[in-house]
């Protein structure tokens, strides 16, 4: 069991508020970590890291990390951390990437060949492509066999297909060596194949949590299904009127009437929803900060 309660205060471009966080999470679980830019995503993991202070109490399997009069530093946390960059050495080779991490030949073997790198051991950062220097960097991240694995939005600079390989990766490393997994994502697919649970974070705390399937997909009143997106642009064609909708990584067209084209404005948010296979398109009430997707929101630096 890992208990988390810490506070921070936290300064950006737009404000200043507090990062105030009370969490549990089970051993071997998958969080995932949503929430507008500023909201404290990546501070709260940099705060389980011990890359930043705070107060309050973290502790890990009965071992206070921070709290009872101490804070461990970060050499001592067992912590795999995997950022967006992949802050490799640059003059070290992929396997002496690995082994700065730890001395441990056997398990740097056996990482490189779950995630296809064998034969690219004496190659060095600069020759790889970025899915192989994320996979390297993940490696490396295990090398100490973690507690707590972050994953820092790792797979945003990546391309659809390789980000979906290097999901499936985590997904199997995650199991294989039982980690505890903190991903923060903006991306609704990412969440869903992923994580067991979900956080929503914002203005430094969490105001939604739940399993994936009951914030990603939601429904509005007695529709069978609705996404929330973004209108990118009306336009009229032929005599009617199309509405030009981002919906998570995917751009989609609906058909819409006069009045609905009269109501809309481009930029807001709205939801798209189906009945009985008849499409319909309403602005969202209340909306909140949008990252595309069902029930999604956007998301950014946290």
């Amino acid at each position: 069991m890992i208990e988390i309660s810490v506070k921070k205060p936290i300064s950006t471009a737009e404000q200043r508020l507090e990062l105030s966080v009370n969490l549990r999470l089970e051993r071997g679980s998958f969080t995932a970590i949503q929430g507008p830019s500023g909201s404290g995503k990546t501070t709260l993991l940099r705060i389980l890291a011990g890359l930043e202070e705070a107060e309050g109490r973290i502790v890990v399997d009965s071992k206070a990390w921070l709290g009872e009069g101490r804070r461990l530093p970060p050499q001592q946390r067992s912590v795999g951390f995997v950022f967006q960059e992949y802050a490799l050495f640059d003059n070290l080779s992929v396997r002496e990437n690995l082994l700065y991490a730890a001395k441990d030949p056997a398990l740097a073997d056996r990482l490189l060949e779950l995630t296809d790198l064998k034969g690219l051991e004496d190659r060095y950062p600069a020759t790889l492509s970025g899915g192989q220097k994320q996979r390297v960097a993940l490696c490396r991240a295990l090398m100490r066999r973690p507690k707590i694995l972050l994953l820092d939005e790792p797979l945003s600079a990546l391309d659809p297909t390789m980000r979906r390989r290097l999901q499936e990766e985590i997904m199997r490393l995650h199991r294989e060596f039982g980690t505890t997994t903190l991903m923060v994502s903006h991306d609704p697919a990412e969440i869903y194949r992923l994580a067991d649970r979900v956080l929503h974070l914002e203005g430094g705390r969490i105001v939604e949590e739940g399993a994936p399937m009951d914030l990603l997909l939601q429904t509005a009143g007695s529709q069978k299904f609705s996404f929330r997106g973004e209108l990118l642009e009306i336009l009229e064609r032929d005599a009617i009127f199309v509405a030009v909708v981002a919906i998570g990584q995917q751009i989609v067209e609906l058909v819409i009437d006069a009045s609905e084209a009269r109501a809309l404005e481009v930029g807001q948010q709205v939801i798209v929803a189906a009945k009985a296979f008849a499409p319909s398109i309403s602005v969202e009430k209340n909306p909140r900060t949008f990252a595309g997707g069902a029930g999604y929101r956007r998301d950014g630096e946290g």
